[in-house]
Protein backbone atom coordinates (compact mmCIF):
# COMPACT_ATOMS: atom_id res chain seq x y z
CA UNK A 1 0.00 0.00 0.00
CA UNK A 2 1.32 3.53 -0.46
CA UNK A 3 0.84 6.06 1.17
CA UNK A 4 -0.86 9.32 0.64
CA UNK A 5 1.91 12.43 0.04
CA UNK A 6 0.85 15.98 1.02
CA UNK A 7 -1.44 17.32 -1.72
CA UNK A 8 -3.23 13.86 -2.12
CA UNK A 9 -0.90 11.96 -4.39
CA UNK A 10 0.31 8.45 -3.45
CA UNK A 11 4.47 7.90 -3.48
CA UNK A 12 4.14 5.99 -6.45
CA UNK A 13 1.95 8.34 -8.10
CA UNK A 14 4.58 10.98 -7.02
CA UNK A 15 7.72 9.50 -8.22
CA UNK A 16 5.37 8.77 -11.92
CA UNK A 17 5.16 12.08 -12.11
CA UNK A 18 8.56 13.31 -11.68
CA UNK A 19 9.47 10.63 -14.00
CA UNK A 20 7.90 11.72 -16.43
CA UNK A 21 8.90 15.35 -16.19
CA UNK A 22 12.27 14.38 -16.04
CA UNK A 23 11.90 12.18 -19.55
CA UNK A 24 10.30 15.02 -21.04
CA UNK A 25 13.20 17.89 -19.74
CA UNK A 26 16.03 16.11 -21.03
CA UNK A 27 15.46 15.56 -24.94
CA UNK A 28 17.83 11.94 -25.47
CA UNK A 29 15.23 10.56 -22.84
CA UNK A 30 11.98 11.83 -24.34
CA UNK A 31 13.54 10.57 -27.69
CA UNK A 32 14.07 7.06 -26.25
CA UNK A 33 11.03 6.97 -24.25
CA UNK A 34 8.91 8.45 -27.49
CA UNK A 35 10.53 5.51 -29.96
CA UNK A 36 8.98 2.78 -26.94
CA UNK A 37 5.59 4.98 -26.38
CA UNK A 38 4.76 5.60 -29.70
CA UNK A 39 5.26 1.40 -30.60
CA UNK A 40 2.82 0.95 -28.05
CA UNK A 41 -0.04 3.70 -28.92
CA UNK A 42 -0.02 2.73 -32.75
CA UNK A 43 -0.49 -0.89 -31.94
CA UNK A 44 -2.99 -0.15 -29.62
CA UNK A 45 -4.68 1.88 -32.25
CA UNK A 46 -4.15 -0.14 -35.41
CA UNK A 47 -6.77 -2.56 -34.26
CA UNK A 48 -8.84 0.17 -33.10
CA UNK A 49 -9.20 2.00 -36.22
CA UNK A 50 -10.25 -1.44 -38.25
CA UNK A 51 -6.48 -1.65 -39.78
CA UNK A 52 -6.70 1.53 -41.44
CA UNK A 53 -2.88 2.30 -40.67
CA UNK A 54 -3.11 6.30 -41.62
CA UNK A 55 -5.70 6.67 -39.44
CA UNK A 56 -3.67 5.25 -36.92
CA UNK A 57 -0.71 7.03 -37.36
CA UNK A 58 -2.63 10.24 -37.68
CA UNK A 59 -4.54 9.36 -34.25
CA UNK A 60 -1.08 8.45 -32.55
CA UNK A 61 0.27 11.83 -34.08
CA UNK A 62 -2.77 13.90 -31.89
CA UNK A 63 -2.18 11.76 -29.23
CA UNK A 64 1.35 12.79 -28.50
CA UNK A 65 0.81 16.51 -29.46
CA UNK A 66 -2.15 16.48 -26.90
CA UNK A 67 0.47 14.89 -24.26
CA UNK A 68 2.81 17.46 -24.81
CA UNK A 69 0.75 20.10 -24.55
CA UNK A 70 -1.05 18.85 -21.72
CA UNK A 71 1.74 17.17 -19.91
CA UNK A 72 1.45 18.98 -16.30
CA UNK A 73 -2.19 17.12 -15.78
CA UNK A 74 -0.32 13.94 -15.44
CA UNK A 75 -1.42 12.86 -12.07
CA UNK A 76 0.70 9.46 -12.04
CA UNK A 77 -2.61 6.87 -10.97
CA UNK A 78 -1.44 4.58 -13.93
CA UNK A 79 1.73 4.43 -16.07
CA UNK A 80 2.45 6.96 -18.61
CA UNK A 81 1.64 4.52 -21.55
CA UNK A 82 -1.54 3.91 -19.92
CA UNK A 83 -2.13 7.28 -19.39
CA UNK A 84 -1.15 8.14 -23.20
CA UNK A 85 -3.40 5.00 -24.22
CA UNK A 86 -6.27 6.93 -22.59
CA UNK A 87 -5.38 9.61 -24.88
CA UNK A 88 -5.79 7.65 -27.75
CA UNK A 89 -8.93 6.53 -26.85
CA UNK A 90 -10.46 9.71 -26.52
CA UNK A 91 -8.94 10.76 -29.85
CA UNK A 92 -10.17 7.87 -31.57
CA UNK A 93 -13.40 8.70 -29.88
CA UNK A 94 -13.48 12.42 -31.47
CA UNK A 95 -12.46 10.87 -34.42
CA UNK A 96 -15.74 8.28 -34.83
CA UNK A 97 -17.88 11.10 -33.62
CA UNK A 98 -16.54 13.70 -36.13
CA UNK A 99 -17.04 11.02 -39.02
CA UNK A 100 -20.82 10.44 -37.19
CA UNK A 101 -21.71 14.52 -37.68
CA UNK A 102 -19.81 14.77 -41.40
CA UNK A 103 -22.40 11.63 -41.97
CA UNK A 104 -25.17 13.14 -40.83
CA UNK A 105 -24.90 16.54 -42.45
CA UNK A 106 -23.98 14.96 -45.62
CA UNK A 107 -27.32 12.95 -45.05
CA UNK A 108 -28.89 15.82 -44.13
CA UNK A 109 -27.78 17.75 -47.68
CA UNK A 110 -28.72 14.93 -50.03
CA UNK A 111 -32.27 14.80 -48.69
CA UNK A 112 -32.95 18.65 -49.15
CA UNK A 113 -31.80 18.30 -52.60
CA UNK A 114 -34.61 15.74 -53.08
CA UNK A 115 -36.95 18.16 -54.99
CA UNK A 116 -40.60 18.97 -53.54
CA UNK A 117 -42.80 17.15 -56.55
CA UNK A 118 -46.28 16.53 -57.03
CA UNK A 119 -47.45 12.74 -55.04
CA UNK A 120 -43.43 13.26 -54.43
CA UNK A 121 -41.86 14.31 -50.96
CA UNK A 122 -44.19 17.55 -49.78
CA UNK A 123 -42.85 17.99 -46.05
CA UNK A 124 -39.66 17.96 -43.61
CA UNK A 125 -41.63 14.70 -41.90
CA UNK A 126 -41.27 12.92 -45.59
CA UNK A 127 -37.89 14.74 -45.59
CA UNK A 128 -36.82 12.98 -42.21
CA UNK A 129 -38.41 9.47 -43.42
CA UNK A 130 -35.99 9.50 -46.31
CA UNK A 131 -33.06 10.89 -44.29
CA UNK A 132 -33.68 7.51 -41.81
CA UNK A 133 -34.48 5.19 -44.88
CA UNK A 134 -30.95 6.40 -46.18
CA UNK A 135 -28.59 5.86 -42.87
CA UNK A 136 -30.51 2.26 -43.09
CA UNK A 137 -28.41 1.54 -46.24
CA UNK A 138 -25.28 -0.31 -46.43
CA UNK A 139 -22.41 2.54 -47.39
CA UNK A 140 -21.93 1.42 -51.29
CA UNK A 141 -25.87 1.25 -51.51
CA UNK A 142 -26.15 4.97 -50.24
CA UNK A 143 -23.53 5.92 -52.23
CA UNK A 144 -24.62 4.53 -55.59
CA UNK A 145 -28.38 6.15 -54.34
CA UNK A 146 -26.91 9.15 -53.53
CA UNK A 147 -24.56 9.30 -57.10
CA UNK A 148 -27.60 8.05 -59.50
CA UNK A 149 -30.42 10.02 -57.88
CA UNK A 150 -29.74 13.09 -56.01
CA UNK A 151 -26.19 14.35 -58.03
CA UNK A 152 -28.07 12.75 -61.11
CA UNK A 153 -25.31 10.49 -62.68
CA UNK A 154 -26.17 8.21 -65.37
CA UNK A 155 -25.69 4.63 -64.16
CA UNK A 156 -22.29 4.60 -66.21
CA UNK A 157 -21.05 7.90 -64.01
CA UNK A 158 -21.41 6.13 -60.90
CA UNK A 159 -19.84 3.05 -61.54
CA UNK A 160 -17.16 5.22 -62.52
CA UNK A 161 -17.17 6.91 -59.44
CA UNK A 162 -17.96 3.95 -56.83
CA UNK A 163 -14.95 1.74 -59.45
CA UNK A 164 -17.34 -0.74 -60.11
CA UNK A 165 -18.70 -2.10 -63.22
CA UNK A 166 -22.38 -1.35 -64.58
CA UNK A 167 -23.78 -4.46 -64.01
CA UNK A 168 -23.00 -4.32 -60.44
CA UNK A 169 -23.68 -0.98 -60.30
CA UNK A 170 -27.25 -1.38 -61.19
CA UNK A 171 -27.50 -4.55 -59.15
CA UNK A 172 -26.35 -2.39 -56.52
CA UNK A 173 -28.77 0.15 -57.25
CA UNK A 174 -31.53 -2.09 -57.53
CA UNK A 175 -30.95 -3.67 -54.10
CA UNK A 176 -30.42 -0.41 -52.82
CA UNK A 177 -33.82 1.06 -53.77
CA UNK A 178 -35.56 -2.24 -52.88
CA UNK A 179 -34.53 -1.91 -49.30
CA UNK A 180 -35.68 1.42 -49.76
CA UNK A 181 -39.25 0.27 -50.87
CA UNK A 182 -39.25 -1.91 -47.67
CA UNK A 183 -38.36 1.03 -45.51
CA UNK A 184 -40.56 3.45 -46.64
CA UNK A 185 -43.27 1.23 -46.67
CA UNK A 186 -42.76 -0.26 -43.46
CA UNK A 187 -43.29 3.44 -42.17
CA UNK A 188 -46.77 4.05 -44.49
CA UNK A 189 -48.00 0.87 -43.08
CA UNK A 190 -47.44 2.46 -40.10
CA UNK A 191 -44.79 -0.48 -38.67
Amino acid sequence: MTVAEPGGLSSLELDRVRELAATFADPAAFRGWYETAVTQVFGYLVPRCGGDMLLAEELTQRTFIQAIDRRSTYEGRSSAITWLCTIARNKLVDHYREVDRMHRRHLQLVVREIPNVDGGVTSVDDREVILTALRGLPAMQRAAVVLRYVDGLSVRETAAALGRSESATESLLSRARDRLRESLGSVSDGR
